[in-house]
């Protein structure tokens, strides 16, 4: 094979992204319409809340467990707080530790996977025992020892959270990179003589991205749960702050009397990660050529 003709093969060969395509296949997708609408309208609710909120999310009340009313829509928490205002608070909370996490976990996670496809035997081999090791630490484990070392905070829970991440984005990113280093048009490349950089960087990640976005939308799902979770057990967000899962944490003690005060963080928790797993499963359905065709 010529000079000329590989450099031809590799430029014919690097991805395309037909936008209008896409768009259409997403709104024929129920799975990723209902999720985006409810993604959409968590990350609208997050947004109104840097500018406003009806009321101060950390401001006391004399109007304590009051019910739901014209002043407050969703009803007053222990301390005389507006429950809706402390929800559209916690929102960007939510959002905030979920894209921190996921971005911890691809700075981390997607480098180790290119690395180990690329190089192969002893590097893959020692690269891929050391995600292993740190699998074996789950995000509950990590962040108490994080907060033993540095206190609980919303930080340490995120940190802990993107930590324990990282070997799923690296065995996705390994997966899927080994895959094209074996097509025609990375052997082209090569022929070419293109550095290994340059062969994961203009060939390997434009073909995998469609994978690391499905994956990054079902862990941004599961980082919201975590970090609520860790939040109720007090490895997060510590009080006053308006956590989804802090709200839990407080209003459980008032369940007989006011089950409301539990269930609207709830139900704010279960939408988001709803929304996050059927954009990820739509998402999936849409750029996977594979799920495509089996339909």
């Amino acid at each position: 094979m010529s000079v000329q003709a590989a450099e031809v093969l590799v430029r014919s060969e690097e991805p395309t992204r037909q936008t209008g395509r896409l768009w259409q296949r997403f709104l024929h997708d129920p799975s990723a319409v209902v999720g985006g609408a409810l993604v959409l309208a968590i990350c609208l609710l997050a947004l109104v809340a840097v500018f406003w909120t009806p009321y101060h999310a950390l401001a006391p009340g004399t109007d304590t467990l009051g019910p739901m009313s014209w002043h407050h829509p969703l009803g007053t928490d222990e301390y005389g707080r507006d429950v809706l205002s402390r929800l559209m608070a916690g929102a960007k909370l939510v959002l905030f530790a979920g894209a921190v996490a996921v971005a911890i976990a691809l700075a981390a996670g997607v480098p180790i996977g290119l690395a180990a496809a690329a190089h192969g035997g002893i590097v893959d081999d020692l690269l891929m025992r050391v995600v292993d090791l740190v699998y074996t630490f789950p995000a509950l484990l990590a962040a108490v020892v994080l907060a033993a070392a540095l206190g609980a905070s919303e930080t340490t829970a995120m940190a802990a959270i993107g930590i324990a991440s990282i070997p799923v984005f690296a065995r996705v990113t390994r997966a899927g990179a080994m895959g094209v280093m074996e097509s025609e048009f990375v052997l082209a490349a090569r022929a070419y003589r293109r550095s290994t950089i340059a062969i994961l960087w203009r060939h390997v990640l434009p073909n995998i991205r469609a994978l690391l976005i499905v994956q990054a939308s079902l862990l941004f799902s599961i980082a919201i749960l975590a970090e609520a979770g860790l939040s109720y057990l007090g490895l997060g967000a510590s009080a006053p702050t308006p956590s989804w899962g802090l709200m839990v944490q407080a209003a459980q003690q008032y369940l007989n009397g006011d089950p409301l005060l539990v269930f609207w963080p709830g139900i704010f928790i279960a939408l988001a990660v709803l929304g996050f797993n059927l954009l990820g499963d739509g998402l999936r359905d849409i750029l996977d050529p594979r799920l495509r065709s089996s339909r």
